[in-house]
């Protein structure tokens, strides 16, 4: 009877072993799927936009600054952000429409 119970300690410690080395498999999958967020054809374009950002400014000639009517463009856009997060709204029909 005491062989009987040597195998089955046997089987697990052997079943522990191999839990383990399955969650250290699934660790190490999920740090080659961190590791592998960007590829090396994103890596190169990124590292070739940035050059490009850094080297052009310096070879390409001044523009010539844009029309005045275009620069109110951005103020403009803000206004209209600025009014539409402040309008207020008719929470009943809002709360209607999801019911």
């Amino acid at each position: 009877m005491e062989g009987g119970g040597a195998i089955q300690r046997r089987n697990n410690a052997v079943k522990r072993h191999l839990q383990q080395r399955q969650q250290e498999a699934d660790f190490l999958d999920k740090k080659v799927i961190a590791s592998t967020y960007f590829s090396i054809g994103a890596f190169l374009v990124l590292a070739c936009l940035t050059v490009s950002l850094l080297i052009l400014p310096l070879v390409l000639p001044p523009l010539p600054p844009p029309p005045s009517l275009l620069l109110w463009l951005p103020v403009c856009l803000l206004i209209l952000l600025i009014v539409l997060a402040f309008m207020p709204t008719d929470v009943r029909s809002m709360a209607s429409s999801y019911l």
